[in-house]
């Protein structure tokens, strides 16, 4: 005998629900959100290759215009614009340098270590992401002036190499990516706790310290509160406070300016696009455990 199935009857809609978007709808919205991310950017190039009298014309202009040279000259005639650069890749690389040695060090001992006031220390670690910014700023100021450390790069990298985010991330990473038992096997070969840090742990922390480097190098490359509170000359400014100085009250030339910012963000641009899988990857990988 044959079995009749009961008739299924749709679940009525509960009143209040939202009906999910259409596909078309959200490809819509993405690329609305696509264009105006990107539109700052393209203008930003485009001003670049115009002149200060057209960039205020109405409407403004929306292609790329023939005065680059007239820009770039005018711009290195008024500020060291490329002493300046190199002030930011200098500043960024070591900061990124000292950053991932010393958060990738702190995150292997708080992940990989069983001592005293273990989750204390980590606690406190993670209270100073609660501290305002802007509340640093003074004592930051008395600290650098009391070390003698006004106009010096290292002012900026020191206090920062061993940054509450980036040891979270780096203990968040090696202790649910790396087994215990990989320390164990290289103590029994023989190797001193350093050497497992260096030969085991690192090699196998690529995804984070890629994700923790390229958020400290265009971190400290943007930087510009921490530069304006100790660079006091020309000649150490990084290339956002070296910018910010060619903003005068009147007669601005947003032409020469255009052209410096354009040149100082190109290269965060590049290195974004090359990276941003990496960054997506290190920010995710250490979320499950395997």
């Amino acid at each position: 005998m044959a079995v009749v199935s009961p008739e299924v009857r749709p679940k009525p809609r509960r009143r209040g629900a939202v009906k999910p978007l259409s596909r078309g709808a959200a490809y819509l919205l993405l690329a609305l959100g696509a264009i105006l991310t990107i539109a700052p950017f393209y203008f930003m190039f485009v001003f670049a290759t115009h002149d200060r009298s057209e960039i205020f014309q109405l409407p403004p202009p929306v292609w790329f215009g023939d005065d680059t040279a007239k820009n770039y000259q005018s711009l290195l005639e008024r500020v060291p614009f490329w002493r300046s650069l190199w002030n930011s890749f200098y500043l960024a690389f070591i900061s990124t340098a000292t950053t991932l040695f010393f958060c990738s060090l702190a995150g292997y001992a708080f992940a990989m270590y069983n001592f005293k006031g273990r989750e204390f220390l980590f606690g406190i670690v993670l209270a100073t992401l609660l501290i305002p910014t802007a509340l640093n700023i003074v004592p930051y100021a008395l600290i650098m002036q009391a070390l003698g450390w006004i106009d010096t790069p290292r002012a900026l990298w020191v206090p920062g190499m061993a940054g509450a985010f980036g040891i979270f991330l780096m203990r968040q990473y090696i202790g649910s990516a790396i087994p215990k038992e990989l320390m164990e096997a290289g103590r029994i070969d023989g190797a001193t706790e350093f050497g497992i840090y260096r030969r085991i742990i690192l090699p196998l922390c690529g995804p984070a310290l890629g994700t923790l480097g390229l958020i400290t190098f265009i971190n400290s490359w943007n930087s510009f509160v921490g530069p304006l509170i100790i660079f006091r000359s020309p000649e150490t400014y990084t290339a956002p406070l070296l910018l910010r100085s060619l903003q005068a009250v009147a007669n601005t030339d947003w032409g020469a300016l255009m052209v410096g910012v354009a040149l100082t963000v190109l290269p965060l641009l590049v290195i974004f696009v090359f990276a941003s899988r990496q960054l997506i990857e290190g920010l995710t990988s250490g979320s499950l455990k395997g």
